[in-house]
């Protein structure tokens, strides 16, 4: 096997308000827990990236294989990746950075010229926290500044001629540690760290509310004549598991899958003689330029919408018309309304307060309205991001049926 170099990227919290603080420092410590495992795994480099850097993801990728040697692998993972990753799941990402490039064989046995490339390895191909690359310095050296790692696969598969595959099936491994409010579902699960359990002791009383509240969404799930409402980024294998893990009827509102992975720079064109060297930002006016044959289609969402009209105290009152308790991704409702740049989002330190319920911490006036309103509604509504509607329903329903 060849040498694989593990990058664990950090974002500091300088600067930061007292949530973000907290969520950094969590952070922190499991990228201590994965820095032990993968070096246990066979590793032969990891380094935790913590210091600030204005680069786009895809730049600093780039410039950090560039430094590899020949043929070497790499692991690139975000501090809160993989929260419940085992012995073995860092093995296989390891393994997969590690392997070598064989030569192919003519359908006589005879040995060729051509080269049998070894496979990427991530956690999902579609929305990737994860990605194992081998041979990076090769494989990455045309890698474009993608805004972030989830469409990392996509350019690799699409752009970059490499074979990608991905552990779509092993559910543990789509959680991710997006928030402060993701604690209170991670330390459900018997894989979660020790250091994670620790840092959920250390600040129970900022999720004591969120806790309260996960209880109610658990109590109507178990009830055969109620009904849920989730909102968001919901995939197949979470509506799978809603219908034989609760015992209520559920209302699912699927919006904008692939939020994050959707970057123009990763996806091949489909128009003869285009080019992605220089593609506008996703939902640009440029996107629905005539004659393109994939315009990209602003982020949108009918919950979104509806909140357009009524204004965003309506969503307590919407949502109890709709069901006896609600789980929505925020995070689709500010894409439909400032687009899918989070830059232009309200900051994380509000949106971290919005999901533990604190609406007097939320700055902006709009998502603080939200917050209030979802407090305020006559049934039980959990606030949050990918994670609440994705890995996180695996966590919240273990099994309510009868």
């Amino acid at each position: 096997m060849l040498p694989v170099v593990v990058l664990i990227l950090h974002a500091p919290a300088d600067g930061a308000g007292p949530l973000a603080a907290v969520l950094a420092s969590v952070r922190l410590a499991l990228a201590d827990h994965h820095a032990r495992g993968f070096r246990a795994a066979g590793a032969a480099d990891v380094r935790i990236i913590a210091e600030a850097d204005d680069r786009p993801f895809g730049a600093r990728l780039r410039s950090a294989a560039s430094t590899l040697p020949p043929g070497a692998g790499i692991v690139v993972l975000g501090s809160g990746a993989l929260p419940l990753a085992g012995a073995r799941d860092r093995r296989a990402f390891v393994h997969a950075a590690g392997a070598e490039r064989s030569a192919g064989a003519s359908a006589r046995g005879a040995a060729t010229d051509a080269v049998t490339q070894a496979a990427a390895l991530t956690n999902n191909r579609w929305s990737s926290d994860a990605i194992a690359v081998p041979d990076a310095r090769s494989a990455l050296a045309g890698l474009p500044d993608l805004a972030g790692d989830n469409a990392l696969p996509r350019w690799l598969a699409e752009r970059g001629g490499v074979r990608v595959t991905d552990l779509r099936h092993r559910r543990a491994l789509q959680a991710d540690l997006d928030g402060l409010a993701d604690l209170a579902l991670l330390v459900r699960s018997a894989r979660c760290p020790a250091a994670l359990r620790a840092a959920a002791a250390r600040h129970a009383s900022l999720l004591a509310d969120l806790g309260g509240r996960v209880a109610a969404v658990e109590a109507v799930a178990a009830d055969p004549r109620a009904e849920i409402v989730v909102a968001g980024r919901l995939s197949a294998a979470g509506l799978e598991h809603l219908e034989s893990a609760t015992a209520c009827r559920v209302r699912a509102l699927v919006e904008e899958r692939g939020l994050r992975a959707a970057d123009p720079r990763a996806q091949a064109e489909l128009a003869a003689g285009t080019s992605t060297a220089a593609a506008p930002p996703t939902g640009s006016a440029a996107d629905a330029t005539p004659g393109a044959k994939t315009p990209q289609r602003p982020p949108a969402s009918v919950l979104g919408m509806v909140l357009d009209r009524e204004g965003p105290r309506a969503l307590g009152g919407v949502l109890a018309r709709l069901g006896d308790a609600a789980i929505v991704d925020t995070r689709v409702l500010l894409a439909h309304r400032l687009g899918a740049d989070e830059r232009a989002w309200p900051p994380l330190e509000d949106r971290l307060a919005s999901d533990l319920g604190l609406a007097s911490q939320v700055r902006d006036p709009w998502l603080r309205a939200l917050t209030e309103s979802a407090a305020a509604a006559p049934i039980p509504v959990l606030l949050g991001a990918h994670s609440l509607v994705g890995p996180g329903l695996d966590l919240l329903f273990r099994g309510a049926r009868p």
